[in-house]
This record gives structure tokens, C-alpha cells and sequence, in this order.
């Protein structure tokens, strides 16, 4: 059937809280009103309001009562309304969350799902427009994943919220109306692993990384760049913790050349994490530096400004020309 992102989440939202009767929804407004997306619609008329839980605005509170939920045996899916919501609640995430399987030494697991709108594009004011996820990638203990097209919306909240880790969820907020032929029951049959990016296009002259919002950047750039006789292989990495190094390895080996883009600044972001560990592993198979193609070392700007700092496929494709050129 044909669905949208947002509904592609609510659709796995319902399965799960079908499937089992320990899964409970928590966030802001996310019961009547079901969220401010709507991605919760019709949630909690159809399950109550003891599964789907409209909490205060209190996101610390949020976090550490689903982090003591998790601890009597339910697995939480909280929603953070917002990216740049998630800050009183990092303390909660990252010295809680992401630690009580360490320190329990594996006795003790935290199965919490955090549902986090995520990047620009949509016009919003200030504190609704952030890319935070290399905060939480550089946290050991959680998984950090980002879906960018519908099927993998439901296939990959359904696996997270079965997962016994926590996982910090990011829904790149300006492809939630994003629509697509999804085949839930094929996805439920034969699932792709939650930590294994895919290539959405092969190439053969550069290969291109994204993730989230940025997934359908780069393939448009990939097929501007094919009208001009160049080849690009676009891989959506979908998992930002743990990152499946092994199929960028394998595609840089083919290509020699390499471009990492992301809504989030450049300086210390995913991007960076990533050239470093393609240059160790595939040092005498690049043909070029690794190059990094994302927002500005600034505050995320205001609605009118916001289309010169996100890429677009222009600023990927000049990293195309820079990287071909060397």
C-alpha cells in the first residue's frame, strides 16, 4: 500500500503495542491531540490512555520514569516533541540509560525506544530544527538509528522497540509526508537488520553516505550527476551507532572516492568519524581525501536562512567535482 513516513511509524507504533501488552507510549500531547506530527494519531482512542500516555512537559521526567518502567519489565517509547527538547533529558540518557547494562554487569537491560523529530526544512523557530545525533552516537551503550523512507520507518521502529538496548529513534521531521509503496507484511517476514545500511544506488565513480533527511539529497544529486556521465553509489546508513563500516568499506574499495553528508554541523559530526575509519581501512584504494558536505558551525538559523544552510544537491555535487578533480 501506498503510506507516508509519519503513518508508517504509527503503523508500527500499533503492531507493537498489539504484539505486546508491555509496550507503553509516553511524550507530550501525544495522545488526543497525537503528537504534533500526528504520528501517535488515533493512538490512544484505540488503546487507552493507560498505554498511551500524554506526560507532562517535563522531558527529564519523561526519560527517568520510562528508564524505571524499563526497569519492572515494560518497554517505553517515549517521544521527545522536538530535537532541541532533548537537552534536560540527556542527563537521564546518557548517565542512566545508556549505563545500567554495563554497570549490572549484563544483569539488568533498559528496552527504552526515544522517538526524537530531528534536522531543519520545515521553517520551525529556534530549538526545533537541531541535528544532536553525534551527542548520543558518542555514548556507548545506546543504538542511534535514522530511518529515510517509509518501509524502513515501520521496519525499523518495530525492531527497536523489540530491541533489550536502548535506542535514541531520529525522524527526519521534514520527510514525515514523504510517500511510498510499503509491503508490511513482507517487511515483517523477512526483516533487514537493524544495523546494516543499504545501497539505494550502485555506482561506479564516487560513493556517496547519507542518513535520515538527507538520504533523498543525495539521490537526487545522483541522478543530476548521472545526466552529466558520472556515476555515484548512495548508501542510506540508517544505523549511526553502531555504523556498518564493512559496506562503505566494500563500495570505497569499488569507487576510491568518498562523500559524507549530513544536516549536522561538519566539525566533530558523523562525518568525521567516518572518513577516519575509511582512511584507515581503505588507505590504498582512495584515489582522493574523504570529503564532508554539511550544515555551518552555527546555531541552526532562522526559517528564511534555513535553504542556504542545509545541503542541497549543488553542494554535494561540488564535493563531486572536487573529489573526481583530485
Amino acid at each position: 500500500m501506498i503510506t507516508s513516513f509519519a503513518n508508517a511509524i504509527n503503523t508500527g507504533l500499533r503492531r507493537a503495542l498489539e504484539d505486546d501488552p508491555k509496550v507503553v507510549l509516553m511524550g507530550e500531547d501525544i495522545g488526543r491531540l497525537g503528537g504534533v506530527f500526528r504520528v501517535t494519531d488515533t493512538l490512544q482512542k484505540d488503546f487507552g490512555n493507560n498505554r498511551v500516555i500524554d506526560t507532562p512537559l517535563a522531558e527529564s521526567g519523561i526519560v527517568g520514569t520510562a528508564f524505571g518502567m524499563a526497569l519492572r519489565g515494560y518497554r517505553p517509547v517515549c517521544e521527545i516533541q522536538f530535537d532541541g527538547f532533548v537537552y534536560p533529558a540527556f542527563d537521564q540518557i546518557v548517565s542512566q540509560v545508556a549505563k545500567i547494562h554495563y554497570r549490572t554487569r549484563g544483569k539488568v537491560t533498559a528496552p527504552i525506544t526515544i522517538r526524537i523529530p530531528f534536522g531543519g526544512g520545515i521553517g520551525s523557530v529556534e530549538h526545533h530544527s537541531e541535528s544532536p545525533e553525534a551527542y548520543f552516537a558518542h555514548t556507548a551503550g545506546l543504538r542511534v538509528v535514522s530511518p529515510s523512507n517509509p518501509a524502513d520507518a515501520y521496519l525499523m521502529i518495530r525492531q527497536s522497540i523489540s530491541a533489550d538496548d536502548p535506542v535514541i529513534f531520529f525522524e527526519p521531521k521534514r520527510r514525515y509526508w514523504d510517500k511510498a509503496e510499503v509491503d508490511f507484511a513482507a517487511l515483517d517476514d523477512d526483516p533487514f537488520p537493524l544495523d546494516r545500511a543499504r545501497v539505494l544506488r550502485p555506482g561506479a565513480d564516487a560513493t556517496v553516505v547519507a542518513y535520515g533527511g538527507m538520504v533523498r539529497t543525495a539521490l537526487t544529486a545522483a541522478e543530476i550527476a548521472d545526466s552529466e556521465g558520472r556515476s555515484l553509489e548512495v548508501i542510506d546508513l540508517r544505523s549511526l551507532s553502531p555504523i556498518d563500516f564493512d559496506t562503505v568499506e566494500e563500495s570505497v574499495r569499488r569507487t576510491g572516492r568518498l562523500i559524507v553528508t549530513h544536516e549536522a554541523p561538519v566539525f566533530a559530526g558523523l562525518g568525521a568519524e567516518i572518513a577516519a575509519r575509511i582512511t584507515e581501512r581503505c588507505f590504498y584504494h582512495l584515489e582522493a581525501p574523504v570529503l564532508r558536505v554539511g550544515g555551518f558551525d552555527i546555531p541552526y538559523p532562522p526559517a528564511k536562512l534555513e535553504r542556504h544552510h542545509l545541503p542541497d544537491p549543488d553542494r554535494i555535487l561540488d564535493a563531486v567535482d572536487r573529489t573526481l578533480a583530485a
